[in-house]
């Protein structure tokens, strides 16, 4: 199970005020509790912050890397920050999040894939736009995936993003994405699938609730990695009660030792 922590973002007030001061110990506590909580990726991404992008990305990876040995997720849509951030990663295998099936951001972000061997988040959209539903998921994931394959891209570095979008707007939403999942991760042996949880619940009360709760409904489609916030013990409880339930943690080592570790909300 890959876990990418979220949290070093700068459309949080936290980590924009954080970067634009260089506050390197905000930063460094906020990447040792993902890790510490059982991120096994971190994501890296300031891009609200237009004009000073590159400079704040190269910064950030750099201060990360002094405390963490966790691989990045390097997020962006400005290639060239996504460049700085690839040059400065030392740990392990980048990722890149995240590419798409729109001609530009396909032609701007497959070569960086390719040069730099990293793990690559692929979206369902393509220059149509959003996918309307089940078949324009799979179609574009189909097209994604052969295209990654056929340019040199191993099949166990693809991840795709079937795109979550709200039950509030299309109460079917639910329903269709873990179809889509399920077929992925049968249909593609060694393709992984991962999501950020919350678009689901958006415009709904009780947000976690909804969050928990289709991770674990996720999970049981086939999907094997998730955007999430680690240090929320709720989620972190949902994550590893589902992996020893699902027969993903041999002999539920993980689920015991986050328990003794006091990783988890027992409510």
């Amino acid at each position: 199970m890959l876990i990418v922590g979220e949290l070093i973002n700068t459309s949080r007030t936290e980590i924009k005020t954080a970067v634009l001061n260089r506050d390197a110990e905000t930063i460094q506590q906020v990447a040792k509790a993902q890790e510490a909580a059982g991120a096994t990726y971190l994501d890296v991404n300031c891009g609200n912050l237009v004009e000073q992008e590159i400079a704040a990305m190269g910064w950030l990876v750099d201060t990360i890397q002094e405390v963490s040995a966790l691989p990045l997720s390097i997020d962006s849509p400005n290639p060239a920050a996504l460049s700085e951030g690839l040059q400065r990663a030392r740990h392990g295998q980048p990722m890149i999040n995240s590419i798409s099936n729109e001609t530009a951001r396909w032609q701007a972000v497959l070569p960086l894939v390719l040069e730099y061997r990293t793990k690559i988040i692929a979206l369902c959209i393509e220059d149509s736009g959003m996918p309307k539903g089940l078949e324009d998921r799979l179609r574009i994931a189909d097209s994604v995936i052969n295209r990654l394959v056929q340019a040199g891209v191993p099949l166990e570095a693809i991840y795709i993003d079937p795109l979550v979008t709200p039950i509030s707007t299309d109460q079917k939403t639910g329903k269709i994405l873990l179809k889509v999942i399920r077929t992925i991760m049968e249909g593609y042996p060694g393709v992984h699938t991962i999501c950020g949880l919350s678009n689901i619940s958006y415009g709904l009360p009780a947000r976690k609730v909804l969050n928990r709760l289709f991770m674990v409904q996720t999970m049981s489609a086939g999907m094997d990695s998730y955007i999430l916030n680690p240090t929320d013990k709720g989620m972190l409880s949902s994550l590893k009660g589902s992996m020893a339930l699902l027969g993903l943690d041999r002999h539920c080592r993980a689920y015991n030792n986050a328990y003794r570790e006091g990783l988890y909300d027992h409510a």
